[in-house]
């Protein structure tokens, strides 16, 4: 398993050039494109196969 799972681009206009944000603390991401600060952050995985027909 990877340390960190990196965002491949900007979720507010598109751009590639992020860089780990340092205040704002862990999955915290800035976009020196566009100037936003953002996080991610994962929840969890989704218990159980989906029954068959399942769009969800």
């Amino acid at each position: 398993m990877s340390e960190r799972a990196a965002p491949f681009y900007c979720p507010y206009c598109g751009d590639e050039d992020l860089r780990p944000s340092e205040t704002g603390g862990h999955g915290a991401w800035e976009c020196a494109s566009c100037s936003r600060a953002f996080t991610l952050r994962f929840l969890g995985l989704l218990a159980g196969p989906r029954p068959e027909g399942s769009t969800r």
